[in-house]
């Protein structure tokens, strides 16, 4: 991590760099098992029994996966059509695993790509993600506001060539904002999300409409507002010819007059920016 905060967490930024983490590691050891013939549901149910295993017992969301043109959402039209299949991956197609693991309180919640075997298309959208992450921290620190960073996104996206994919999500959000969710024996989830995640999400909800922001950074107006401080998760999601991309990271907002200081990324050892890194 590059920053002057950064060599200095927080004991609470420790704790959900700690779940981000062990997310991606999980995310890293679903892929390696991944072959011929799996499906959605099932790498799905891999990366549950994976952070089970290892002490996770709720979610800000259950875990997803795409594989093929589903990567690149083509044809969700409802949010049923998120959810697992029994689409069946195959050799050069594209994946995304998608998790949101709560963890001794603290969340996370990330996007991981990759392809069975060689995909050039995806290789190249995964590389063009460098510039959207560059992006979004820059013009955060400018304090631009949400709408106007998600803006540039979509147009640094149609100068790539790409089509904005992170769109087709509940209200088209790039991001959205995660917290500390209190611990309970029982964890239920409704529609595939935890309910504590959810309380917490609807509490900010309230409480930023009537201060004047919001928790999710949409194309809408009721994101047209500098950027909260806080915990974002945020995910440009590249689609391009029935091939998706994307990253999924928490990137950390606060009230510093330090440029560096004001927004950086929770953290810069991910999958995605070593092989960014490797690149180069």
């Amino acid at each position: 991590m590059t920053t002057a905060v950064s060599s200095e967490l927080s004991v609470e930024l420790r704790g959900f760099r700690r779940v981000q983490r062990l997310a991606y590691e999980c995310a890293e050891a679903v892929a390696a098992r991944l072959e011929p013939g799996v499906t959605e549901r099932e790498a799905a149910r891999m990366q549950r029994d994976w952070l089970r295993e290892r002490g996770v017992r709720d979610w800000f969301h259950l875990p997803f996966a795409w594989f093929g043109d589903r990567t690149a959402f083509a044809g969700f039209r409802v949010p049923l059509q998120f959810f697992p299949t029994d689409r069946e991956l195959a050799p050069g197609m594209p994946f995304i695993l998608d998790m949101a693991p709560v963890h001794e309180g603290y969340t996370a919640d990330i996007g991981y790509a990759g392809s069975l075997g060689a995909n050039p298309v995806q290789d190249r959208l995964l590389a063009d993600l460098e510039a959207h992450r560059e992006l979004i921290l820059r013009e955060v620190r400018e304090r631009r506001s949400l709408r106007e960073i998600y803006e540039d996104v979509d147009r640094l996206m149609v100068r790539q060539g790409y089509a904005n994919r992170h769109r087709a999500y509940p209200f088209g959000v790039i991001a959205h904002k995660v917290d500390r969710v209190k611990e309970r024996r029982w964890a239920p989830h409704l529609f595939g999300f935890g309910t504590q995640s959810l309380k917490g999400l609807l509490a900010d909800a309230l409480h930023g409409h009537r201060e004047g922001w919001s928790p999710l950074w949409s194309p809408y107006r009721f994101s047209d507002h500098p950027p909260r401080p806080g915990l974002w998760a945020v995910e440009p999601h590249l689609g391009f010819r029935g091939t998706g991309a994307k990253f999924e990271e928490i990137l950390v907002v606060t009230d510093s007059k330090d440029p560096e200081e004001s927004a950086f990324w929770l953290d810069d050892e991910l999958p995605h920016v070593r092989r960014w890194a490797e690149e180069k």
